[in-house]
Parts: C-alpha cells; structure tokens; sequence
C-alpha cells in the first residue's frame, strides 16, 4: 500500500487531471461552454481554449464558437471530461447555424410568454 503525499491528494481534487482536456462547463446562468483547459486557479476561475458556447432549443443543437474564453469560477456550476469517442449529437438532435437557433430561442420565449400570460388571466378561476 503506497501512501499519498498532501500534493498527491491536492492534484488528485483539483483541476489539474483536466488540464489538456476537452471539457464541459456548466455555468449558473445556464449556459454550456466547451473547450480544451488550458489554465485555472484555486479559485475555479479557468481558461478554455477553442471554446464554443453550445445552444440547444428542443431538437436543435447550434455551437458557437467563442474563441479563447476566460470563466469566472463563482460562475462554474459543473465542469465534466467530454468522452470524445461520443462527442457526436445524439441521432435526435439536428445542428442547424447560428440564425435558425436564435430564431428557435426567440419561438420558445414567445410560447413560454404566452403562456404565462394565459396563466395569469386564468388565476381569477380557482380550480381547487
């Protein structure tokens, strides 16, 4: 049985395993970035290089490339290893460019505006 030295266990509970690596990146607001970690600190905050912002609104799936990215880590809700032999979309999921998934995005908020307003005007109806 080897024992592991304090840097042993640091490395091994930091971002360090995930340098070079193509991650995802969750973030508070929603957002999904990925991209190869190039840097971090104690604090989370990270670099991505070749970074790209994924947008998916139902079937469609849209990546926007964002370049050099730098996150803050009070940002950071998750971050995993991509498998790249599965990087592929799932057989559901279209790419479309950028235009279409700004238009999708914008189709969802007015249904879910819709919606809600429909949901208000019938608050006067107690179904309970």
């Amino acid at each position: 049985m080897s024992w592991a030295g304090p840097e042993d266990i640091y490395l091994s509970t930091s971002l360090a395993s995930y340098l070079d690596r193509k991650l995802l990146v969750l973030l508070r607001d929603g957002r999904k970035l990925l991209g190869t970690l190039r840097s971090f600190d104690q604090f989370a905050n990270a670099v991505l290089e070749g970074a790209c912002e994924r947008l998916i609104v139902g079937d469609l799936c849209c990546d926007i490339p964002l370049g050099l990215y730098v996150i803050r880590g009070e940002n950071v809700v998750l971050i995993g290893e991509l498998d790249l032999e599965r990087e592929e979309l799932p057989p559901r999921m279209t790419r479309v460019s950028v235009t279409e998934i700004r238009r999708a995005q914008k189709a969802e908020r007015e249904a879910s505006d819709l919606k809600g307003s429909m949901r208000k005007r019938m608050e006067f109806l107690d179904f309970e």
